[in-house]
């Protein structure tokens, strides 16, 4: 499967159901960005009228998700991925729109490289930000995924 919004998306309404009855789309993939998208609803509220953490996590973890497949894809090798670690700030009411973004694919592409090279497991941390509407960064999640070359 070539890693692209429309094929993503596909994917998730068969093999991520929550994320996609969720709202969760991916909207942007590149070699080097990601973004993606969740609007706060009924089926992802929490009971402070705003949008359950979980659900800016499923949206935060697939932005970073995206690039690490995209990546992969690009070395045309058979390469595992797993998050190892996750941390995540929140700063205002997730309400409306949200977009996660990343833009760390330079760096996942160069950790790829180094597995391969070595044979041996590598960790990256990737950071998604999400913004409201308004542009202000709502939440912040790092997560620390792990990339292997299967032999």
């Amino acid at each position: 499967m070539q890693i692209t919004p429309r094929n993503i998306n596909m994917f998730m309404m068969f093999k991520l159901p929550l994320g996609f009855l969720s709202g969760m789309r991916v909207k942007e993939v590149t070699d080097t960005f990601s973004s993606v998208k969740i609007k706060y609803k009924w089926i992802n509220q929490n009971p402070f009228k705003s949008m359950f953490w979980a659900a800016q996590g499923m949206a935060a973890e697939m932005c970073t998700a995206v690039l690490v497949m995209k990546a992969i894809e690009k070395s045309n090798r058979k390469i595992s991925m797993l998050v190892t670690h996750q941390e995540s700030d929140f700063y205002k009411k997730a309400k409306g729109k949200i977009v996660f973004t990343c833009s760390e694919g330079d760096e996942i592409s160069a950790i790829i490289k180094k597995s391969i090279e070595t044979k041996e497991g590598q960790t990256i941390v990737l950071t998604s930000e999400g913004k409201n509407e308004e542009g202000v960064v709502v939440s912040r999640f790092k997560f620390q995924w792990s990339v292997k070359v299967k032999l």
